[in-house]
């Protein structure tokens, strides 16, 4: 079974934890160097003194603060940024109007060569044709794909979220043997299949990398069925870099946390005190070789459980394993791949009915493909006598989400004060 960078990958548990703690004093040394004033101020809150309180152990860690998606809003746009802009090569956005993340030469160059053991751990090769059917633009996702199929020298086919047929008949007619993509777009894909009466054995699909928002094991069965190929899970956070943080191996018994690249933790969401592994909480993330954006301690919202194992994995990894992310803990929203906060159909609602919305999100499943209502109250400023005038305030809505959030949804106008309080997104999914 090949594993990319074996050195790494497989060194002992002495071996990384030293090599954590040496990252770790690297990335403090270079928030002092660049004077990031952010981490700084942060520091002081907590009593840390950035320039004598030394960090001796990875146990340490646990002396410095948290980071959050607020702390990420609030730094816009370079103010967390450790090095001179002159030496960022690449910016991209993170989803979910959180802000952006930058990338130094080196940086990208150690992303591809993350996002390249996600590759290889599934199984793929230099004789892979991989399709990557995630959106390229401002987001990073699809670019570390990218990256990476080239980096073990795999064909690399650009399709983005192209029309469903087109990807159809791309994947059939280029030979496609692994993708990356979605779940709920592989779901939309198969029931497109059955519709035309494709047979999945003509395809020369043997593997599908999943992920940018949750699925489960059910999920998981039903594409491989349909689909006749091995599918994994792979887990990445957008404004921590996109793909290329842990994923499946061919076990397919926990994602491998690439701790030389990140510190883990699991923590009480509440109380913010560390839990020892096996049980629940919310995932903590330290970078250790990010030179243009490192973050400390980033909380990233999603609930997982993290596995240590005195025997080593049959692959041969040594790295800590998590379970796939099934929930988060905050009102974020995983629709499509895409991230958003309710606050952002709030504001649209409300510069367009010039009053404060009582709205509700009701995300559901349908026929494998994710769909989302918006249930609005109607009030003297959406009301009309005329249907015709309905109906095109309601096309109007939906058209500007459509264009400003990138995905479809339809709205429910319904009865003045008939939503329950406290309710704003109910997820069926």
């Amino acid at each position: 079974m090949r594993i990319w960078d074996e050195k790494n990958e497989t060194m002992s548990r002495e071996e990384l934890k030293q090599f954590q703690l040496e990252g770790l004093q690297k990335t403090i040394n270079r928030i002092i160097r660049h004077n990031v004033t952010f981490y700084r101020h942060r520091f002081d809150q907590v009593g840390f003194n950035i320039e004598k309180d030394a960090i001796e152990s990875i146990e340490d860690l646990s002396k410095l603060p948290f980071i959050t998606r607020e702390d990420l809003k609030e730094s816009y746009p370079y103010d967390l940024f450790a090095v001179h802009l002159r030496d960022v090569v690449r910016i991209h956005a993170a989803s979910g109007d959180v802000g952006i993340t930058g990338f130094t030469m080196e940086d990208l160059k150690s992303w591809s060569r993350r996002v390249a053991r996600t590759l290889c751990s599934a199984g793929l090769d230099e004789d892979d044709v991989l399709q990557i059917a995630l959106s390229y633009g401002l987001f990073p996702g699809a670019f570390g794909y990218h990256y990476a199929a080239e980096n073990i020298g795999a064909s690399v086919i650009p399709t983005s979220t192209t029309h469903i047929k087109r990807q159809l008949r791309i994947l059939q007619d280029y030979k496609s043997t692994a993708i990356v993509s979605t779940p709920s777009y592989i779901l939309r894909l198969i029931r497109e299949m059955k519709d035309n009466g494709i047979n999945p054995k003509h395809l020369s699909l043997k593997y599908a990398i999943l992920g940018a928002e949750p699925w489960t094991d059910d999920m998981r069965r039903e594409i491989e069925e349909n689909l006749y190929v091995s599918a994994y899970f792979h887990y990445g956070v957008e404004s921590v870099f996109g793909p290329g943080i842990a994923s499946e191996c061919r076990e397919k018994n926990g994602l491998h946390i690439f701790e030389d690249h990140f510190i883990p933790e699991i923590i009480d969401t509440k109380t913010g005190k560390s839990l020892p592994y096996g049980e629940e909480g919310e995932l903590v993330l330290t970078t250790l070789t990010m030179e243009a954006f490192p973050l400390i301690r980033y909380r990233t919202g999603d609930v997982t459980r993290l596995y240590l194992s005195d025997d080593v994995c049959p692959c041969g990894r040594t790295h800590i394993k998590m379970d796939p992310v099934k929930r988060r803990y905050d009102d974020l929203i995983v629709f499509r791949g895409i991230n958003l906060y309710p606050y952002q159909i709030q504001n649209i609602l409300k510069e367009i009915i010039q009053d404060e919305p009582r709205f509700r999100i009701v995300l559901y499943r349908e026929n494998g493909d994710d769909l989302m209502d918006i249930q609005l109250e109607i009030t003297e400023n959406i009301f009309h006598d005329e249907m015709k005038v309905e109906r095109r305030f309601i096309r109007d809505v939906e058209h500007r989400i459509l264009h400003e959030l990138g995905f479809e949804v339809s709205i429910r106008l319904i009865e003045n004060d008939s939503l329950p309080d406290g309710e704003l997104i109910e997820d069926k999914r």
